[in-house]
């Protein structure tokens, strides 16, 4: 269609651009994608694949538009038997601006404006068209990877419920005694009245009673039983008394809780968690919380997510289940222990 209809240099219809012209522009092409792509990545260090493969097919269109107007201005310019490698020159310096100008000139010369009028027409939509499609491929590097993979991120855990709220105290009903009441008549009789026994005074094992005649605490010559001069009941020795006792041995408890800075010197090993990929692509980051309850045995009982991101939370749940401890000794008995396990995932610079 562009070489039948648009670049038509003579009434007889014949096309100006032949095979010979379209074989040198594709080879062009060829060359200036392979140059591109192998160099591109010298200039630009870092840039993905895609992306220089989308650049050096840019690059290589235009050479290959650019070959197809110098082509087309030497031949048709050597059919109107104009200067042929003037414009080819300024074709060649002007890019299109010398493209436009021969048109322009050769519409004069040949008094058929429709061969520049239409060509200009369809530059220009082209033009716009090609940029709307080219420039979000170039700058495709501009765009924010964190935004884009934002749909692939879990949303948040809902929070905890409140807690339940506390328990009103029960009323303390407070009996007034007025003088009244005191002086106040009973009007009901008790049928039984409780009688109150007074417990009797412990002896004192300082000394002993004696009888008329004897002397506190005893003489030589007395004899038990009190007979004068001796004492009755005899003599209560402190010697004689039971020792006390020994205090209740302390129960010592099956589980403790320590912070997490107490347990990280007991670790006898500690694989490193997993970099979850889909994480790494997000560029997320942070740190991850777990409560732990380290068995006897120094295993991993029970684990329970404290606070993290969740694309995170199950690369820490399957590293921490791995690690083991040294049992945890609490007077010489081995117990349980509950802490907290801070698991950080930070992506290389």
């Amino acid at each position: 269609m562009f070489d039948e209809s648009l670049l038509e240099s003579s009434p007889s219809k014949v096309p100006v651009l032949k095979g010979k012209h379209w074989l040198i522009s594709l080879a062009i092409g060829v060359v200036v994608f392979l140059i591109l792509f192998f160099g591109l990545p010298v200039l630009v260090f870092g840039a993905e694949t895609k992306v220089i493969a989308a650049q050096a097919s840019i690059g290589a269109v235009l050479a290959m538009a650019y070959a197809l107007m110098l082509c087309y201005v030497l031949a048709d310019a050597r059919h109107l038997k104009l200067s042929a490698p003037v414009w080819f020159v300024i074709t060649f310096l002007f890019n299109v601006v010398g493209f436009i100008a021969y048109l322009m000139y050769s519409a004069v010369k040949t008094d058929n404006w429709r061969r520049a009028t239409i060509p200009i027409a369809y530059m220009v939509e082209g033009i716009i068209v090609g940029l709307l499609v080219l420039v979000p491929l170039i700058y495709t590097e501009a765009l924010p990877s964190a935004q884009l993979m934002t749909f692939l991120a879990a949303p948040p855990p809902p929070p905890p419920p409140p807690p339940p709220p506390a328990a009103a105290p029960a009323p303390r009903i407070v009996k007034r005694v007025t003088v009244e009441d005191i002086m106040k008549a009973p009007t009901v009789i008790p049928k039984t009245v409780k009688i109150i026994k007074d417990a009797p005074e412990p002896l004192s094992n300082a000394g002993a009673v004696g009888v008329v005649g004897g002397v506190p605490g005893g003489v030589p010559g007395g004899q038990m039983g009190g007979v004068l001069g001796g004492v009755l009941g005899g003599v209560l020795s402190t010697a004689s008394a039971p020792p006390p006792p020994p205090p209740p041995k302390a129960a010592t408890p099956k589980r403790i809780r320590v912070g997490g800075q107490v347990e990280s010197a007991r670790l006898i090993f500690q694989p490193k968690p997993e970099y979850p990929p889909l994480a790494k692509m997000a560029r997320i980051q942070g740190t991850v919380r777990l409560e732990a309850i380290i068995s006897k045995d120094g295993t991993i009982q029970d684990l329970k997510v404290v606070s993290g991101h969740p694309l995170l939370v199950k690369a820490a749940l399957e590293a921490v289940q791995r690690w083991r401890y040294q049992p945890t000794l609490l007077n010489g008995e081995p117990v349980e222990v509950v802490t907290e396990v801070d698991v950080n995932f930070t992506l290389a610079e």
